[in-house]
């Protein structure tokens, strides 16, 4: 199949829509109307809601409104049309003064969008001012032999209207001897000149009375008249001469008052009051008079007001110069004003938010603003700019114009309000800048939970406390504000000993405070261990945990418990055996006591409060051994009494009290002799328990004997005594807990007068402490070995010693 023909046209038609849309697009940020001036308040400029593709109705409901920087305002919205209408009297000449185009420029903001429309509406001109003269009569003096052709200056009109409404023409009344000639300058503004015709004579007429009519090209035509009276003197014929014909000169804008701008200079070779030159301003109007200054003698011009590049860059001065008759001599001065950087830019907030949610999303628009310089060139040019350190960026609109954006999103506890300084800074040497500050606030949202100073805490409470008592508060921080920081708190279900643990335990939902229900025992446990909840009061709640170990501190509220020498429960009395033939030191016996506290209240001390005997037995104040303090005497009494105090160490100090009785014999046959010498007793019953009694010793010694002769012969072979001591170590484990002592966790076998068994308790190893050999005699048996238990007698049985005749 043929390719279809290449048609030039259709290409060429193609690029021409494209170019089309792509005007049309750039146009449409930009719409242009025409108005006349003058004319009534609320007159009719341009439907601006066509023009923006909107109804009337939308205008107010989509914040549509004229932006301005402060300037007075030239222009209004219906909001019930859509129009764009006057709002007064527009001014054009006032506005902009003999500009050949007058355009004022605003800006249309949709609020709801944030987007500027620029808006030029040209300022038509109307013909509303006449022709003016700058003064209604001018004089001047002509020598009566001027020759015919003599030109001399007139007055020149001024139209402050622009175009065909502007001067357009001059016209001089019909006289014999003087005609109008309008010359034009290089700036296309005409000069009148009257021109002489024809030879003048004084004494004919000595003044001649003109008038110089000014018209302009409006309809309808307006005019102005300037009445000129010529008279003539004598003879001048030489007219001052200006020394250049127009004057350049460059000034800063920021010149002080009273500066001297330049010197004019004419000259006139007349003599006398033909030759005296004085200086004036033509044509002057209020502005050029209000700001520069001639002196009339020297041509001095200095100057007057301050100048201000931004109002006129340019001025055109037309100086004259006459001398005494009055020939004169014009010469313009053209001033140039030369920019300074004397105008800081200008801020203007049109949009603005004052609080933003804390995850609001990059990007999001906090403030749209405009700036202005009045200065031009580099001295205009002005850049925006925000401190480093905040999360914010600009972006550059629509002209001047920029958006305040978020870079990242915000974090209210880190920073709850920023106070945005945005700084415009000029390209002017020196820069001005200009400072504005933004403040917006940071709305909180619960994205934190509360937190506990520490991932754990230790309280302690001394046992027996009062129930409902504090010990101890808990608090958390939540970095949120208002519901979202209020902390409730609340401690974790648990059980203890079986128990709920909230019927120990409570804590104030509201301060944290932990009371106590009951009242703690430190021998019942020592320490617990909770769970404490902080929720804050946020949609949803967040909460976080943390342990608390209450350790329960021990008071002095157990007195010592004596377990050695245990008290009977038949009615008998324990008894010590202690031989005459013992040295001082000798261990008699061994209190053995236990305090259920624990440190310092479970410290004992052990003292002899009374003693029969006062000075034969001494207690061991840290040990609690009974020993004799010195040797014993055939005088010492066969019983003695001790009484033996148990002391801790609390505050306030507990104790107990223990009575010993000490036997005292050399032998076990001494001991039975002092018993058979006792009377039998009246009582069948007690002459039988005697009779038991005597048995029961001889048993004993009978056993003592046979364990010392196999303990002999252990000795012999070492290694069977490893064995034994292992047998010892597997038989001390059997032994309970009641029958060792312990402080601070060291705990020693009980004791026997007879031999001592002890137990470390970082070792598995004991030993055994066995008689010396002379106290073999002592009264001994295997029962004694194995419950540590002493020797009973009864008391009766003591108190008869002594008298054979009651041994049965």
């Amino acid at each position: 199949m043929a390719a279809p023909p290449y048609r030039p046209g259709c290409s060429r038609l193609v690029r021409i829509c494209l170019l089309l849309g792509a005007l049309w697009e750039i146009r449409a940020e930009q719409i242009r109307y025409s108005v006349l001036e003058e004319l009534d308040k609320g007159s009719f400029v341009g439907n601006i809601a066509k023009d923006l593709g909107l109804e009337p109705r939308e205008l107010t409901e989509r914040g549509v409104r004229i932006v301005s920087r402060g300037r007075t305002q030239l222009f209004a919205l219906n909001p019930r049309s859509g129009s764009l209408i006057t709002a007064g009297r527009i001014d054009r000449e006032e506005l902009c003064d003999r500009s050949p185009k007058c355009v004022a420029n605003l800006e249309i903001l949709l609020e709801d969008k944030v987007k500027i429309f620029g808006v030029e509406v040209e300022i038509i001109d109307v013909n509303d001012n006449a022709p003016s003269f700058g003064t209604q009569e001018r004089e001047i003096k002509v020598v009566e032999n001027e020759n015919p052709g003599t030109r001399f200056p007139l007055p020149e009109a001024f139209d402050p209207d622009v175009g065909v409404n502007s001067l357009q023409s001059y016209q001089l009344n019909s006289n014999g001897h003087f005609s109008l000639d309008v010359q034009s300058g290089a700036d296309g503004i005409q000069y009148p000149e009257l021109v002489l015709e024809r030879g003048l004579d004084r004494e004919e007429e000595a003044v001649h009375h003109l008038v110089l009519t000014a018209s302009d090209g409006g309809k309808p035509v307006r005019s102005g008249t300037a009445r000129i009276l010529v008279k003539l003197i004598d003879t001048n014929d030489n007219a001052p001469v200006f020394s250049q014909p127009e004057y350049h000169v460059s000034v800063r804008e920021n010149i002080p008052a009273g500066t001297l701008l330049l010197t004019v200079e004419a000259t006139d070779p007349d003599e006398g009051a033909n030759g005296e030159v004085t200086y004036s301003f033509r044509k002057v109007r209020e502005k050029i008079s209000q700001l520069f200054q001639l002196n009339s003698l020297t041509g001095d011009i200095a100057i007057l007001g301050d100048l201000d590049y931004e109002d006129s860059e340019f001025y055109d001065i037309d100086v004259e110069a006459h001398d005494g008759p009055g020939l004169r001599a014009r010469s313009k001065v053209l001033v140039t004003v030369l920019d300074v950087n004397d105008n800081t830019p200008e801020v203007t907030v049109t949009s603005l938010i004052s609080s933003i949610q804390e995850t609001s999303s990059p990007g999001t628009i906090i403030a749209l603003f405009n700036v202005h310089d009045g200065d031009s060139g580099e001295n205009g040019l002005v850049t925006c700019s925000l401190p480093d350190n905040l999360p914010f960026t600009l972006e550059k609109t629509y002209g001047n114009y920029y958006r305040l954006l978020t870079h990242r999103t915000l974090d209210r506890e880190e920073v709850s309000e920023y106070n945005i300084t945005v700084t415009a800074t000029d390209q002017g040497t020196p820069p001005l800048s200009t400072e504005t500050r933004i403040s917006l606030q940071v709305a909180d949202i619960n994205d934190n939970p509360p937190s506990f100073a520490r991932a754990s805490y230790s309280a302690y409470i001394p046992e027996n406390n009062p129930r409902a008592a504090s010990f101890f508060c808990l608090t958390a921080q939540d970095p949120d504000s208002g519901e979202n920081a209020r902390v409730t708190y609340s401690l974790a279900e648990d059980t203890l000993q079986g128990t709920p643990l909230s019927s120990y335990i409570s804590i104030n939902s509201d301060t944290g405070v932990l009371y106590a229900l009951r009242s703690f025992d430190y021998e019942q446990f020592r320490d617990l261990q909770l769970w404490v909840t902080a929720s804050d009061s946020g949609d949803p709640p967040l909460s976080s945990n943390v342990s608390l170990s209450l350790f329960v501190l021990d008071q002095n509220d157990n007195a010592p418990e004596i377990l050695y020498p245990a008290l009977p429960t038949d009615g008998s009395t324990g008894v010590e055996l202690a031989p005459r033939s013992a040295e001082p030191g000798y261990l008699v016996t061994k209190v053995v006591a236990v305090d259920r506290d624990s440190g310092q209240n479970a410290w004992l001390s052990y003292r002899l409060l009374k003693a029969s005997e006062p000075g034969l037995f001494a207690v061991g104040v840290h040990t609690g051994e009974v020993r004799t303090a010195r040797a014993l005497q055939d005088r010492d009494a066969l019983k003695q009494s001790l009484l033996v105090a148990v002391q801790d160490h609390g505050q306030p100090p507990l104790s107990a009290t223990v009575t010993l009785t000490v036997a005292v014999a050399d032998s076990i046959p001494d001991v039975l002799a002092d018993l058979g010498s006792i009377k039998t007793p009246s009582d069948p019953d007690d002459s039988g328990l005697t009779l038991y009694l005597v048995v029961a010793v001889a048993a004993v010694s009978c056993v003592f004997l046979a364990f010392v002769s196999v303990l002999l012969a252990l000795r012999l072979r070492r290694w069977h005594t490893s064995r034994l001591l292992q047998a010892s170590d597997g038989g001390l484990a059997g032994v309970s807990a009641s029958h060792f002592v312990g402080v601070d966790g060291v705990r020693a076998f009980l004791q026997t007068y007879s031999h001592e068994v002890s137990l470390t308790a970082d070792s598995r190893k004991s030993h055994l402490i066995f008689p010396q050999p002379n106290y073999a005699d002592t009264l001994i048996s295997a029962e004694s070995c194995e419950k540590s238990e002493p020797l009973l007698i009864t008391q009766d049985l003591l108190e008869t010693k002594g008298d054979p005749s009651q041994v049965s």
